[in-house]
């Protein structure tokens, strides 16, 4: 057996017999990981409440010959106070959790730039400076451009003409010309492909200023994207509350040019 430390963040748990807990986290270094941690679920547990889902924390694991124990966790961010007492953030929270657990599909294979961009959203959320759907819509249509899922925005999904083009057809990849334009697409208005553009890019000086139903039609094309290249349907997306949102006073003051979902994991 061996051991080591990785830092991640939590993605999901599972109760395992009376007392203890299986914790899948997303690792620095290690990609997914699955560990057993022993005991949590007591009362008098002293680190059991750091291994909750949206929590950020240094572990100490051995490996062990089906799953790995946690011997030691510490805090590394607490993001789960931010988030799980506001309904929309913690909606939003746990479709990102989701995704990123689905799209890193295999265990102990390095994920840096998944595992960056998870740490990212779950800061903006917990923040609270940010619109959650427009986190949540962001996080999604960057983790889709690391799968190799990016939908076409700009320039034709089928002939690469340059754009800009009046139809979005999911099975198509994204944006389409008249000329290659499947049946059934949809005709977005030119400021929800700004959106989606804006998010993309991080542009969020023209995110913010969008309007409510702006988002709220780039949001169903960020999902249904989304679930299409899944082919399954996240459990979490539809409980995700989308309402209008307006940032905290101190928020306001502060110059727009942050990075909530930041390459490199920084707000």
């Amino acid at each position: 057996m061996s051991l080591y430390r990785d830092t991640g963040l939590v993605l999901r748990v599972q109760k395992l017999g009376e007392a203890d807990r299986i914790v899948t986290l997303l690792t620095r270094r290690r990609g997914k990981v699955r560990a057993v941690a022993k005991g949590v679920r007591r009362t008098r547990s002293r680190w059991g409440a750091r291994l909750e889902p949206f929590n950020h924390v240094d572990v100490q694991c051995y490996t062990g010959r089906s799953l790995d124990i946690i011997t030691q966790a510490e805090t590394v961010d607490a993001f789960g106070v931010g988030i799980v007492g506001d309904y929309s953030r913690y909606t939003a929270g746990c479709a990102i959790l989701e995704t990123a657990d689905r799209l890193v599909a295999e265990e102990g294979e390095p994920a840096m730039r998944v595992y960056l961009l998870l740490v990212g959203a779950i800061r903006a959320l917990s923040g609270r400076e940010r619109d959650p759907s427009l986190v949540l819509d962001a996080f999604l249509l960057r983790a889709m451009t690391h799968a190799g899922w990016a939908p076409a925005i700009n320039d034709c999904a089928r002939c690469a003409e340059p754009g800009p083009h009046p139809a979005f057809n999911i099975a198509a990849g994204g944006a389409v010309c008249p000329r290659c334009r499947p049946p059934g697409s949809v005709m977005p208005s030119r400021e929800t492909f700004a959106l989606l553009d804006a998010l993309l890019h991080g542009d969020w000086d023209a995110a913010d200023a969008a309007a409510p139903a702006t988002r709220r039609d780039t949001s169903g094309l960020v999902a249904a994207h989304l679930q299409w290249h899944m082919e399954r349907q996240l459990r979490s997306l539809p409980l995700v509350e989308r309402r209008s949102f307006t940032p905290p006073a101190e928020s306001r003051t502060r110059s727009a040019d942050s990075e909530p979902v930041a390459a490199d994991g920084r707000a």
